[in-house]
This record gives structure tokens, C-alpha cells and sequence, in this order.
């Protein structure tokens, strides 16, 4: 009979140890606290519920990242959460129904049947925050400002911000009247920069249409990029303007925040272009391929909900963002080791010491002191004239 190696994990499922799992825990309660201080207010969600609930709005497009199941007690399908967004998107639309503006943040495990890219983990911290009820450029900015105050709390160093608008070329799509497949090509080709496939995928488009679908491959750098956006789009339609006047807002309010910080715009970036509706951002750092941060607007994801309401929001994963960063997550406390011993004095010292934030391991039968630092103690409790007092562990 085959041996089995049980203490095999799959592929990109991975546990974290102490002090790792120390650490995380700190740097995820700093960043609610920050999140608090944003007005943010905290939600926990499901890691399993319908699958229909799941896949709606926001989540359609992550069907093949999701594990799915049967529910034994109804029969329907069930379905690991890869997303916490669709969750909080139904928490806002559907359970709270508040009228005005809605701050809400959430940090939980999530698990991927697919992983994002090959290198990355198939079963990430997912933080994040999300802004409902409100439709303005500010929205957007706040959200921003947050993801910038997130990563600059975790001390993650040479972060770039890029900014684009899918609200552009769906204007440009819908007034050149492509039809689904021919969109959903010439949005491939676009990611992919892929000139001589835009060239022939616009061929038979009007000349201002034409020359305009083909700009966006190339309208991508510095700030002076949507001045030139201005120019080049100079004939497309109303929506489309108020989208470049949307992005050349938020650009100016996050450069006045944030002078130092670099920003780069790129006008044929459709990231989640199937579910986002106006402005979507990424943070990147150098030597990593992906993206370590993103977001953006989604309007009316709760529609599916029973109440359709603007809303826009980031995520991001924890484990990334310590790995990635050097925020200052304080040394983990040193232990004190207490005697295998029964004396109710030792019980009220060890209980003393305890409400005074320190760690204290009392050893169990047959522990010796040798054992005191394998679990991390540098102290040790010794009765000395009577009384039971730290002291340092001997060797």
C-alpha cells in the first residue's frame, strides 16, 4: 500500500509560523486601527455561502478561482470565498441598506482554485476597504489616499501608483458600436499593446473613432499624458470627457497630497474592465511583476442585491504587505518561565505578572528548565527568601 506524505500542502497553500504569524497578526491590527481612524467601519464575512451570491457583480469574474461544494443540508452549490468584495458589496446593498455614504473595511483568509499568477499565493489575507453611496471624484481620492496610507504605514519602500479610466474606452467602444466579440478583442489587445492587432480591430471603424481607439495603446506615462489625452480625444463624446475631467481631478487632489509620490497613467489599462466602471488604480514596487495593491470604481454592483449603489474600495494582502514592508511591528515579548509547581503564591505571582502584559509558560510535568528558551523565555520565576521572584534564566 502507498504511503502517503500527510504533512504535504498543496501547491501555493501555505501555513505561517511563529514568529511570522506574530507579526502578521500585529500588522493587520495596526491597519484597522487605521482603517478606524478613517471613519472604516469593520466587517466580518462568510468563508462560505451560495455560489450564485458569491459570482454576482464584482465576482462573475472569478468563477474559476473559486473552489466549490455541495451543500448537504439544502443540495445547492456553495462556494469558498476568492473575494471578499462581492461579500461587502451584498452587506451594504442588501443587510445595513443605509442611505447616505458607507464606510466599510474587512480582513480575512480567502482561497484560490486558481492562483493570480504563478508565483503568488492560492491562499492570501485579503484586506481592504470600500467606499459605497457616493459617486464623486472625492470617493475615489479617499480611497487612494487610504491605499497610500496603508502601504506607507507598513513602511513598503518606492511604491508607484498607476491610474486609468475604463469609462474611456467604453464610450469610445460604445460610440464605434462594436459588438461584443469585437470589443472584448480589441480590450485584449489593448492589454497586450498589441499594435498590429488594433490596427486591423479598428480598420473598418471612422477615421476619428479609429485614430482615437488607437491613441489609448500609446497614451500611458507622467502627468503630461492626459493633457495629451485631452488633445487626442478632442472629438470623442461627452461620457468620455467626463471621464479624462474624472482622472485629471483625482491626479491633481492625490499630487497635492502626496507631491513625492509617483503616479503613472495609462489609458489603455482595463484592469477588472468587466465589472469596474470609472477610475482603477494598482500600487507597484520594483522586482515584483504584479501588482501588490489595487481597486477602483464599481457602480451599481449592488444591483444584483436589490439596491443598486455607487461604490468604490482596494485590496490588498496582508502576508505581501509585511513581507514587502518594514513596518515597525515591535519586538514579540520575551517569556518568563514558571516552575511545574502548585504553590497557590506561585499561581498568584504567575497571574500578577500575566495582567501586567507578560508572557508567562508555566512548564508541564516532566519539562525541564532546558526547555525555557525553545519556547521563548529569557526569565524564569525562582523562589528566593520566600517569595517568588524573576530572575534571570540561568545559562
Amino acid at each position: 500500500m502507498a504511503t502517503v506524505d500527510r504533512w504535504l500542502l498543496p501547491d501555493g497553500i501555505e501555513e505561517v509560523l511563529p514568529p511570522e504569524a506574530a507579526r502578521i497578526e500585529v500588522a493587520r491590527r495596526q491597519v484597522l486601527d487605521l482603517f478606524q481612524r478613517w471613519g472604516y467601519e469593520f466587517v466580518v464575512t462568510p468563508h462560505i455561502e451560495y455560489l450564485e451570491s458569491l459570482l454576482t457583480g464584482a465576482g462573475k469574474d472569478l468563477d474559476l478561482r473559486t473552489f466549490k461544494v455541495t451543500d448537504p443540508l439544502s443540495g445547492r452549490q456553495m462556494g469558498f470565498r476568492a473575494d471578499i468584495t462581492p461579500q461587502v458589496a451584498r452587506i451594504d446593498a442588501h443587510t445595513l441598506r443605509r442611505e447616505g455614504p458607507s464606510r466599510l473595511c474587512y480582513a480575512g483568509s480567502v482561497v484560490h482554485a486558481q492562483p493570480r499568477a504563478l508565483t503568488t499565493s492560492r491562499s492570501p489575507i485579503q484586506l481592504g476597504a470600500e467606499l459605497y453611496g457616493d459617486a464623486s471624484p472625492a470617493s475615489d481620492v479617499e480611497v487612494i489616499s487610504l491605499l497610500v496610507d496603508t502601504l506607507e504605514l507598513a513602511q513598503v519602500p518606492d511604491i508607484h501608483i498607476d491610474l486609468g479610466h475604463v469609462g474611456i474606452y467604453r464610450g469610445l467602444a460604445r460610440a464605434a458600436g462594436l459588438s461584443g466579440e469585437v470589443e472584448q478583442q480589441l480590450f485584449d489587445a489593448l492589454q497586450r499593446k498589441a499594435m498590429d492587432e488594433i490596427v486591423l480591430l479598428t480598420e473598418a471603424l471612422p477615421a476619428a473613432l479609429r485614430k482615437m481607439l488607437r491613441a489609448l495603446a500609446e497614451l500611458c506615462g507622467g502627468r503630461d499624458v492626459l493633457d495629451l489625452a485631452q488633445a487626442c480625444l478632442v472629438e470623442a463624446p461627452d461620457d468620455v470627457h467626463a471621464a479624462l475631467d474624472d482622472l485629471l481631478a483625482i491626479a491633481d487632489a492625490l499630487s497635492l497630497r502626496y507631491p513625492e509620490l509617483p503616479l503613472y497613467f495609462d489609458l489603455g489599462e482595463l484592469r477588472g474592465y468587466r465589472y469596474h466602471t470609472g477610475v482603477v488604480f494598482a500600487a507597484f514596487v520594483p522586482g515584483v511583476g504584479q501588482s501588490i495593491a489595487q481597486g477602483g470604481r464599481y457602480d451599481d454592483i449592488g444591483a444584483d442585491f436589490g439596491r443598486a449603489r455607487p461604490a468604490t474600495g482596494f485590496s490588498t494582502d496582508l502576508k505581501t504587505l509585511v513581507s514587502l514592508g518594514q513596518m515597525p511591528l515591535g519586538e514579540l515579548p520575551a517569556g518568563i518561565w514558571a516552575p511545574d509547581h502548585h504553590d497557590v503564591y506561585l499561581w498568584r505571582a504567575v497571574q500578577r505578572l500575566r495582567g501586567e502584559g507578560e508572557r508567562v509558560v508555566q512548564a508541564l510535568p516532566g519539562q525541564a528548565l532546558a526547555d525555557a528558551r525553545e519556547v521563548g523565555c529569557d526569565r524564569q520565576l525562582l523562589l528566593c527568601d520566600g517569595r517568588w521572584q524573576v530572575t534571570p534564566l540561568a545559562g
